[in-house]
């Protein structure tokens, strides 16, 4: 059941900042951690496919990802928008922490490397939840009018995280001997990264509860079995919440946060170069996110994705041969525009991929389309790419990585039908 969107009551302005703001824990944690790979690599593990284990640390713990947005999504279609929020970010909370105590390889051997592994996976499922939950709330207390731009804000808050992820962790790489880094200085992106999610903690328990789910459960109790429900009655939106996710999955795991090892991979910049690179592609996206939205508010949502497909089917492969050649200035001109196609996307797909669901269920469908297709196209491709690398030495692949998903999704954006409300009555008054 979903309640008539221009009826309801609006979450208050102060509700709406601290949602929108608080995605920057999630993205910043996963940040920190692709960008401060080659480090991690150095204090967890030894050899020399180091990197690869890493990353495929990475992988692993997005795999937890749709076990994570099952949980959470379920407690939240059941109980509530906010306490799915609060549980997902106390968590969030907790295993930050525990990452920046771990013991290292030098001080306990190959544990180490498994402890973090582990930790990895708790932090992979708290956050199952968490991106989808914050949309899902800014959504519903949202004019109709603008809800492209204000479930986009969510998306820019996650580039804030990615922004902060790389300026921090390149002082620390910066300002420090490789010593010190080694010893203690890696601990730091992370004990960041703990205060940030217990300040954002505190600030979401004086949330407000979304005013449509609220409302949906006066008129009737919540399904007792989300799960159930959605696989029974929205397996189209499911789908479809798949196909845009993995568009915005790819090309901005690949196309922002794999490219600083993708840079020092190849030679084309150090490992603080690289950041420093991410630091700018951050801004790019900030600034672009919420224009973005914006437009999908006047446009519509289908025609802002299919355009996006279109770029990301033509543009990767030749920004990353261009990220290739050994000078900075190439590189940055293929990292920024590489950061706006994948900001674009990551905008629109904000509203387009909550919309695809009713009140009921909707935090159990994203689940299931949403954070499935990031856990395949987003947790996984940092590492196939880098395989990809090694093994076949050409270096635009990561770039042909996104034009196959590009090309793969645009039919079903073709076909999809749109959700922006003011689209969808003048469509039904013909």
């Amino acid at each position: 059941m979903n309640a008539p969107s221009d009826q309801l009551p609006r979450l208050p302005g102060s509700s709406i900042a601290i949602a929108a703001f608080s995605t920057v824990v999630e993205w910043y944690d996963f940040t920190v951690y692709l960008y401060m790979t080659t480090v991690i690599s150095r204090v967890f593990f030894a050899g020399e496919n180091s990197v690869l284990i890493t990353l495929g640390g990475f992988a692993i713990a997005y795999l937890m990802r749709p076990i994570g947005a099952v949980v959470f999504g379920h407690i939240g279609d059941r109980h509530g928008r906010r306490r799915t929020m609060l549980l997902s970010m106390a968590l969030m909370t907790v295993a930050m922490l525990i990452t920046a105590l771990l013991p290292t390889q030098s001080q306990i051997g190959p544990v180490a490397g498994l402890l973090l592994l582990l930790i990895r996976c708790v932090m992979g499922f708290s956050v199952g939840g968490e991106y989808t939950g914050v949309v899902a709330y800014l959504l519903e207390g949202s004019p109709p009018h603008r809800r492209g731009l204000i479930a986009s804000l969510a998306a820019a808050s996650s580039e804030v995280g990615a922004l902060l992820a790389a300026g921090v962790a390149a002082l620390t790489v910066g300002a420090m001997s490789d010593a010190a880094l080694m010893e203690w200085g890696w601990r730091i992106p992370f004990l960041v990264g703990a205060l940030l999610a217990g300040a954002i903690l505190l600030a979401r328990s004086r949330m407000h509860e979304s005013p449509e789910f609220e409302l949906v459960r006066l008129q009737a109790d919540p399904h007792p079995n989300p799960l159930a429900y959605s696989l029974r009655h929205h397996r189209a939106g499911i789908m479809r919440g798949f196909a845009i996710s993995a568009l915005g999955s790819i090309t901005y795991y690949v196309g922002i946060t794999y490219v600083p090892v993708f840079l020092t991979s190849v030679g084309s910049l150090d490992e603080a170069g690289a950041l420093w690179l991410a630091t700018i592609a951050a801004f790019v996206v900030i600034a672009v996110t919420p224009l973005v939205g914006l437009l999908s508010d006047r446009v519509g949502r289908k025609p802002v994705l299919v355009g996006f497909a279109l770029l990301s089917a033509a543009l990767p492969i030749v920004m990353f041969h261009l990220m290739t050649r050994a000078t900075g200035p190439s590189a940055l001109v293929g990292a920024i525009i590489l950061a706006a196609m994948a900001g674009g996307v990551s905008a629109v797909a904000a509203a387009a991929t909550a919309e695809q669901f009713p009140t009921i269920g909707r935090l159990t469908g994203l689940a299931f389309g949403v954070t499935t297709a990031t856990a395949i196209f987003g947790g996984l491709t940092p590492y196939v790419a880098q395989l990809l690398l090694e093994g076949t030495g050409w270096r635009p692949i990561p770039g042909l990585m996104i034009t196959v998903v590009a090309l793969a999704v645009l039919p079903v954006l073709l076909k999809m039908p749109e959700t922006l409300p003011r689209r969808q009555r003048e469509f039904k008054s013909r």
